[in-house]
């Protein structure tokens, strides 16, 4: 997706930043175009390390003899009206593949323009893979794409529109796929788009599956591919969906199978064209299709019993609300700070009202709980928890401030989701920059702060600075769990990790029971003072860095919620280029 900004947009967001942050906002802004610029140069040297050549395709070939299975793929694709140039180019990138077990099925939605099938007739006629239907009636693209899957005969289906483009070796990682994990029943890839001139820009490099950014935008989108058996079990793409009919299938498809049974191809496979009139080009080209996906959204939470709103957010994505009880669950508010002040300042900016606070520090204070706090944090705030009498818990430095009051509703409404172990807060540094919220581990740090230093409403790749996304864990800064849950899990390894990395090995040990971690940007916090926080330290503890990398070596080889295609210097999402395909 490319969110495009007029002139207009970029001067008021000028001024908007210059009132907040002064000239200092505005020259952090300009490094950040500068920054941009470089990762979009980044990108062109990226394609030119990992371009096919002629050895890459002889081993592609190699491995493809070796398959133990070589299952046909069905490459799915309604037509409407397309441009001549862009119909060829798309057909041709399909009798371009490597992968030679495919079959092409082309559904024509009674186009008027004569030259459509003329084309398709033209192709079919050099390759009997290739199968046609001409419908009599326009019947708009969930029809059509009906119509084309009706010609599927193969395991798996390939979904392609009309102007984009495969990578000529797609439907080998599909194949690939399908041999090294035969339960996988639905498959997606990283995109980038491709203009006019067939230039390549703006990947998106996808994390692997997260519910919680899915429903926030269409992370599935292209490449996707599915069994074909599941398709027509729930009935194709649906009629009414048009716009969104691939993230309504998707959505539908998520309540047939299990979460194992969906991969991602961490590889550009797909070329999505940015020409007038698509939503490549820009998200306000068919405001509608925002609609019906927020209508599929809702119904796909209906279906699985779920309480919520699904409201129009930035960029004209969707919001999901989870709607609290009417009787709010008691949160023990677990604060780490020195002062008294700190506290109220806090609970001033806060409505939520079934709140204890507990507060744990160095110091005494007086008309709260409290907890002094020891030179072992992870054994406080354990502490303090198993004296709390809530039915959740939230942790948070005393030295932030909440945006908006409603920041802890936020947190507690997602929480409350079963399927959710532990969610935590977007925390922001005085000039609204990134200062922490979600990690990401496995990066030359062990973890490292996702998005640090990012501008506050910097999207980020496949926008999640700015979406609830995923993640292998999230800050003791600001986090929410149920107690009965860290009551589970055991609370925070004080033993091992007293002081650092407790945080983190606490959400994964909820990620391996298969409790989702999330960060949401709709509860923000920022920093009012120049206090260290209180569980970060410039050196950690050797022991506790070691131990933490021995207990977690899997996680720390392949961060699920980070796309290797993407630097492991930090968690800064910045493209990496080597020599590395």
């Amino acid at each position: 997706m490319s969110y495009g900004k007029s002139f207009k947009q970029k001067f008021k967001k000028a001024q908007e930043i210059k009132s907040a942050n002064g000239w200092r906002g505005i020259l952090r802004r300009l490094e950040w175009i500068r920054l941009k610029r470089r990762e979009a140069k980044n990108y062109q040297r990226w394609i030119r390390v990992n371009s096919l050549t002629d050895e890459k395709r002889n081993e592609i070939s190699v491995q493809i003899g070796n398959f133990l299975h070589k299952p046909l793929i069905s490459v799915v694709m309604p037509v409407y009206n397309v441009e001549e140039k862009w119909l060829r180019i798309c057909i041709e990138s399909v009798t371009n593949q490597i992968y030679e077990n495919w079959e092409f099925c082309i559904a024509d939605d009674a186009s008027p323009a004569a030259h459509i099938k003329k084309v398709l007739e033209e192709y079919a006629a050099k390759d009997e893979r290739i199968k046609i239907i001409f419908r009599p009636k326009n019947g708009h693209i969930s029809a059509a794409s009906n119509s084309a899957l009706e010609l599927a005969t193969g395991e798996f289906c390939v979904l392609l529109d009309h102007d984009d483009e495969l990578s000529e070796d797609a439907l080998f990682f599909i194949a690939k796929e399908l041999n090294e994990f035969p339960e996988t029943a639905m498959i997606y890839s990283d995109e980038d788009l491709i203009d006019e001139k067939g230039r390549r820009f703006s990947p998106k490099f996808k994390p692997d599956f997260s519910r919680d950014l899915l429903y926030s935008l269409n992370l599935i989108t292209h490449l996707s591919a599915y069994k074909t058996k599941l398709l027509r079990k729930i009935g194709g793409f649906r009629i009414g969906a048009e716009g969104s009919q691939d993230y309504d299938l998707a959505l539908r498809v998520l309540e047939e199978i299990d979460e194992k049974q969906i991969r991602h191809i961490p590889k550009i496979l797909y070329h999505w064209r940015a020409i007038r009139g698509s939503v490549a080009l820009s998200g306000d080209e068919k405001p509608y299709a925002h609609n019906r996906a927020r209508e599929a959204i809702s119904a796909h939470l209906e279906r699985f019993g779920k309480r919520a709103e699904v409201v129009q957010t930035l960029y004209n994505l969707h919001r999901v609300r989870y709607i609290l009880p009417e009787k709010l669950p008691k949160v023990s508010l677990i604060l780490m700070t020195n002062s008294a002040e700190e506290i109220k300042n806090f609970i001033a900016q806060t409505d939520y009202e079934n709140l204890e606070v507990i507060a744990v520090s160095e110091l005494q204070i007086t008309n709260y709980k409290l907890q002094i706090l020891t030179e072992n944090l992870a054994e406080t705030l354990n502490f303090a928890a198993a004296k709390s009498s809530g039915e959740i818990l939230c942790f948070a430095e005393a030295n932030l401030k909440p945006l908006e009051k409603d920041w802890l509703k936020e947190l507690v409404s997602f929480v409350l989701q079963e399927e959710i172990g532990a969610v935590g807060a977007k925390i922001l540094d005085a000039d609204e920059s990134v200062l922490g919220g979600a990690f990401i581990v496995g990066t030359d740090e062990v973890i490292s702060i996702s998005h640090k230093g990012f501008p506050r409403y910097e999207s980020g790749n496949v926008l999640r600075n700015v979406m609830p996304s995923n993640f292998s864990a999230v800050s003791i800064s600001a986090v929410c769990v149920r107690k009965n849950l860290f009551d589970e899990i055991g609370g925070f390894d004080a033993e091992n990790l007293p002081k650092q990395f407790f945080d983190s090995d606490f959400c994964l040990k909820l990620r391996e029971k298969t409790y989702r971690i999330v960060n949401t940007p709709y509860a923000e916090l920022i920093k009012t003072d120049k206090q260290k926080r209180l569980n970060f330290e410039e050196n950690p503890n050797a022991s506790e860095k070691d131990y933490f990398v021995k207990r977690w070596r899997e996680k720390i080889e392949k961060d699920e919620f980070y796309n290797p295609n993407l630097s492991k210097k930090d968690a800064s999402f910045l493209i990496k280029v080597d020599d590395q395909s």
